[in-house]
């Protein structure tokens, strides 16, 4: 994140921030998984402060943005994992489908007001929010909605945000950065290593799997470019993997 390259055939990594990879995948479904895994399980676990354990616990999370490489881990861990119900927002059949497929509870649309389609469900109220994308063009929405003392968790680049609008139900805001910790060397940093190994064990258990959706052939500038094109379409669901020169 802090210097060129990501595009290039090698890269040095530091072996705190790498995990061994599961032995049932082959290389680009293994690729799928660091980036996206790293995030959603800070988010789930560390921002949002989800216990793992299929315990009862009697609330919703509401997962904006799901069918996305982070939203499609993220449902994954917090359906399998922990006893939450789980909402997932997407706008197309296709998307809902796959958020379904990955253990969603719910699917509403998030092109549609939030709060009415919640009031349909018969689930637990929302005390927690994972705001993957446009995070600014629903956050009223998300405050009206969150129950009093929940958590919102963003990745996103929102446009400004009036956070007092949080102060009335005591809600929390917290932000997830998978650099954080290689960012600023945190003593702590190994922990992403035993998070990619506790994740590779899942994925060769059957617990969770891969969310490879495209695979657009070797690394060149046409295949880039196409992948670059679909992901700022907006249009993509799980990760875009190409392989090899």
């Amino acid at each position: 994140i802090d210097r060129p390259g990501t595009n290039a055939q090698f890269h040095l990594v530091d072996e705190r921030i790498v995990g061994h990879k599961p032995a049932s995948l082959d290389f680009a479904h293994a690729a799928a998984l660091p980036l996206t895994s790293i995030t959603a399980w800070e988010l789930l676990f560390e921002r949002l402060g989800v216990a793992a354990g299929k315990r009862h616990d009697p609330r919703s999370l509401l997962v904006i943005g799901a069918a996305g490489g982070v939203g499609s881990i993220l449902v994954q861990l917090a359906s399998r994992l922990t006893g939450v119900r789980v909402i997932g927002t997407a706008s197309r059949p296709e998307t809902a489908a796959w958020i379904r497929e990955l253990g969603a509870h719910a699917v509403i649309d998030h092109s549609q007001a939030l709060p009415a389609q919640l009031a349909a469900l018969d689930l637990p109220p929302v005390s927690l929010v994972a705001s993957l994308t446009k995070t600014d063009a629903h956050f009223e929405e998300i405050v009206e909605l969150l129950q009093p003392q929940g958590r919102l968790a963003l990745i996103d680049d929102p446009g400004p945000l009036n956070v007092t609008l949080l102060k009335r139900k005591s809600l929390s805001l917290h932000w997830e950065l998978m650099f954080t910790r290689s960012l600023f060397q945190t003593d702590d940093m190994v922990a992403q290593h035993a998070l990619l190994d506790d994740v590779a064990q899942l994925v060769d258990n059957g617990v969770i799997r891969t969310t490879l959706a495209d695979h657009f052939g070797t690394i060149n500038a046409a295949n880039l470019r196409r992948a670059h094109a679909l992901i700022e379409s907006g249009r993509a669901r799980g990760k875009i993997v190409l392989e090899g020169f």
